[in-house]
């Protein structure tokens, strides 16, 4: 089906590659429910999502957003990509990735990837991701059968520093039947994750907008000055639960999902709760 499409996190989110791809983007969500195809390839895809997620936290209002994205991949494993967002109402674009980075494939079960993307943002960009510029991902994926293990680690740097860990557990099955012909079939990924990871990019997110995304007019009276040395603890920050449903064809999937995010040990300046988000991707390959 689809070509593997490196990040962020669900770096996206959750988490630089998402679950299954760009997870330093983790605004920027791709289908998750496809193969590994192993061969010159270009895909392009759209994707819409009715909130923007970083590593586990979100900003102070809601920031529905749209992305443009294109990756190359070579017979070798190499592969390069690039990346538009634009939240639906603010400055016609946003956000510029590009990156590139080599995928692996270490036996029948085992693969991974290793990737560099560099984000370049509208000076006035308000999402919270705009406190990082660079992010180095190392992912790997066991595939047990019954389940499939990831490990994703995401080292960002800028004008914050920040480390991530992003562990999930997913499990990939698709129908034995059709939809309208015989080239035609649905797939689903159920995933549960947790991140865990430092967040110093929150502090800096806020002192970068002059503290206006604060929830109250009183909290900054009662802003704790310890706050930013508690950003720089490695703690858990987010538990997930995630399901995409997708519609595949040979060159393209159509995807939907739903995910439940339950962020923990929020720095104070950020009101985040529970929350849901959904995301429409549509992608076409062509090899």
């Amino acid at each position: 089906m689809l070509t593997f499409f490196v990040a962020g996190s669900n770096a996206l989110y959750a988490a630089g590659m998402d679950l299954n791809r760009f997870t330093a983007r983790s605004c920027q969500l791709v289908a998750d429910t496809d193969s590994v195809v192993r061969k010159k390839s270009v895909s392009v895809g759209v994707s819409y999502g009715s909130d923007a997620l970083f590593f586990g936290r979100t900003g102070p209002i809601k920031y529905p957003f749209l992305t443009g994205d294109a990756i190359y991949n070579s017979k070798s494993g190499i592969f390069v990509y690039g990346s538009v967002l634009k939240v639906l109402g603010y400055a016609p674009v946003d956000e510029v990735d590009l990156g590139g980075g080599y995928f692996y494939k270490l036996s029948k079960s085992f693969s991974g990837a290793i990737s560099y993307t560099r984000f370049i943002f509208n000076k006035n960009a308000n999402v919270i991701k705009s406190a990082s510029s660079n992010d180095i991902n190392l992912k790997n994926a066991y595939d047990w059968k019954l389940f499939k293990s990831t490990v994703i680690l995401d080292y960002l740097y800028g004008k914050s520093n920040d480390f991530f860990v992003t562990i999930s557990q997913s499990k990939y099955f698709e129908t034995s039947w059709s939809i309208f012909d015989d080239q035609d079939y649905l797939s689903f990924n159920p995933s549960a994750n947790l991140i865990l990871g430092t967040q110093n990019f929150v502090q800096r997110y806020e002192v970068d907008h002059n503290y206006q995304h604060v929830i109250s007019s009183n909290i900054l009276d009662h802003i704790d000055p310890g706050a930013a040395r508690r950003n720089r603890e490695f703690n858990m920050l987010n538990y997930s639960f995630k399901v995409p449903v997708a519609y595949n064809r040979p060159h393209y999937t159509l995807e939907a999902s739903w995910r439940y995010s339950i962020p923990v040990n929020v720095e104070g300046t950020l009101e985040n709760r529970r929350e849901s988000f959904f995301n429409f991707t549509f992608y076409y390959l062509f090899y």
